[in-house]
Formats: structure tokens, C-alpha cells, sequence
């Protein structure tokens, strides 16, 4: 089957079987095209929960499946790949946090949404990259554990000299991974582009951007600023994306290395093979987890507003 053909059945099939795709914004261009929600792993969580059908696929890494279903257990949510997880998320688990809880006491731990729904349970709030400034400074608590990502929380730290931020050492491999001799090399070989990075690279990357944001926050500046060149220093999806929505700007890889695998597993035949109900996992979770699990989410949103 060509592309084209795989994206009609997938779109039949979505109507025959009361399915809800969602795409985060570092899948595969021909995936993103046939799903009904494309964005951050938080606001698709939202938008599966609130989607009128009874069946969810998420085309994305497995805490994301996993919060969709805490925030709707009720609905049949199926990650695309069973094998695409998420090395930030998969760091830290209950008993490491716990133990730090228990040497900090008084600390209120914030979890970045890239947690495991278990991590989750002994955290006190959650937050996301671009809502994670706004929570930590409406917090009633002055002294903080930030966990999983360190550039993130360091980031946030800036952002917030108010709070006594403890880190914890951990974060996106992906991200981490990018320095500021490459942010040199993009810089000399375009010189005239703006360059755009998520908070989860290292602090003297993130130091050097114009603008310093999450993938959404990314792409909605690339789109609404009168530049014309830009350099992308997120999964590299994300350049390619830009240049179909915006075909007159340019959009440069901050570097090749910017990949996660894990988001790259997910193809449009397995997509496909998910519809029909021949691959994927379904996300099954206790229900007393869940709802533990729920209450830093619940807290996220009382204090993001």
C-alpha cells in the first residue's frame, strides 16, 4: 500500500471503530497528517480525555499513553508501540523519590510530566515545560525536590529565585546531548537565524537562544515572528514540521543528533495495524495508582490555571 492509501483506510477505520489518534509533534509527518489531535504530551492527554470516542491510540512514548489514562480510565487507551518509552521518565522510580522525600522533609516534590504514572503516586504536583514556571512560583511551598530533569529544573530555578530549588541529577539524553560547540556551528553557519531551544538542553545552550521555550511554544514563535531563518533546538521533527506549515521561512537543524528514537518507532503501517486491532498495547493501570497518580495532575491544574 502506498502512504496515501494506509491514510484512507486509517481514516475509515477511525470511523468504523471509534478511534481517537493522537500524534505528539515529534512523530513522523504521515502520522501527524491522520491524527485528530497533534501537540505536547500534556495538552493530547487532554484532548484524548475529552474526546467524545470510546477508543484512544497514542502515537507517542508510554508515560503519555499512560497519563491519557489516568485522566480518562474509563476509555480503552493503546500505545502505537509497546517497545517506545522514555529514557527521562524511566530514570527515577517510586523508591528513589521516596527516600529523597523522606531526607528532605518539608520539600514538595514537582514532577515533569515525563514521569512514569507509578513516580507519579509520591509527587506533589505536576508540570509541564511551558507551565512549569506559572506552578512553581503559585506553589505555597518555598523549598522544592525538582525532578526528573535537571536542565529543565535549572532553567526554572533562574526563573524563580524565590524558591529553594533542589535537582536532582537526570534529564532528556536527547536533548542533553546537544553543547554549545554546536550552537557555534549552527550560529556560523546561519547567521542570520533565531535560534529556538527547549529548557531541557544543557543551561549554556539554553543561555545562548533568542528564545527559550517547549515545542509548542517553539513553533507558535516560529510562526508568528517576522524572521525569516530560524534554528531548531528541539527533535529535529520539529524543523521539519515548521517548513511545511510555514513554506516561506527557512528552518535549520541546531543538530543532526537532535533524534529520539523512541518517538521514531512508531510508523504509519503499525498505525494502521493498531486500527484494525492486529498491534499495540493496551494501557492497563490499578485503579488505586491511578488515582494517586492524578492527584499531582489535579494539582498542576489548579495551580496553572
Amino acid at each position: 500500500m502506498t502512504v496515501y492509501e494506509m491514510q484512507r483506510e486509517i481514516m475509515r477505520l477511525k470511523k468504523e471503530n471509534d478511534i481517537c489518534i493522537l500524534a505528539h509533534s515529534y512523530v513522523a509527518r504521515e502520522i501527524s497528517e491522520i491524527a485528530d489531535f497533534t501537540g505536547d504530551s500534556y495538552a493530547l492527554s487532554v484532548k484524548g480525555a475529552g474526546a467524545e470516542n470510546q477508543n484512544i491510540i497514542m502515537c507517542g512514548v508510554r508515560f503519555m499513553a499512560e497519563t491519557v489514562k489516568i485522566l480518562a480510565p474509563q476509555k480503552k487507551v493503546v500505545l502505537s508501540n509497546p517497545a517506545a518509552g522514555c529514557p527521562m521518565a524511566e530514570q527515577m522510580d517510586r523508591e528513589l523519590i521516596t527516600r529523597l522525600k523522606e531526607m528532605n522533609p518539608g520539600r514538595a516534590v514537582v514532577a515533569y510530566i515525563n514521569t512514569t504514572a507509578e513516580l507519579k503516586t509520591v509527587c506533589d504536583v505536576c508540570v509541564t515545560s511551558s507551565s512549569a514556571e506559572k506552578i512553581v512560583k503559585a506553589m505555597p511551598e518555598k523549598e522544592l525536590i525538582f525532578i526528573p530533569d535537571i536542565n529543565l529544573g535549572s532553567y526554572i530555578a533562574k526563573k524563580c529565585p524565590e524558591k529553594d530549588i533542589k535537582l536532582v541529577s537526570g534529564g532528556c539524553p536527547t536533548h542533553a546531548r546537544i553543547s554549545k560547540r554546536d550552537v557555534d556551528s549552527a550560529r556560523s553557519a546561519h547567521p542570520g537565524a533565531l535560534l529556538l531551544v527547549h529548557p531541557e538542553c544543557v543551561p549554556e545552550v539554553t543561555a545562548a537562544a533568542d528564545y527559550v521555550g517547549s515545542t509548542s511554544g517553539i513553533m507558535n514563535f516560529a510562526k508568528s515572528s517576522n524572521a525569516k531563518e530560524f534554528i531548531i533546538g528541539t527533535e529535529n521533527s520539529i524543523a521539519e514540521h515548521l517548513q511545511y506549515d510555514c513554506p516561506g521561512k527557512r528552518f535549520y537543524e541546531l543538530s543532526k543528533d537532535l533524534v529520539c528514537h523512541n518517538m521514531k518507532l512508531t510508523t504509519l503501517p503499525q498505525v494502521l495495524q493498531c486500527c484494525r486491532g492486529e498491534f499495540g498495547e493496551e494501557i492497563v493501570l490499578e485503579t488505586g495508582l491511578m488515582q494517586k497518580a492524578k492527584k499531582c495532575i489535579d494539582k498542576m491544574i489548579e495551580y496553572g490555571g
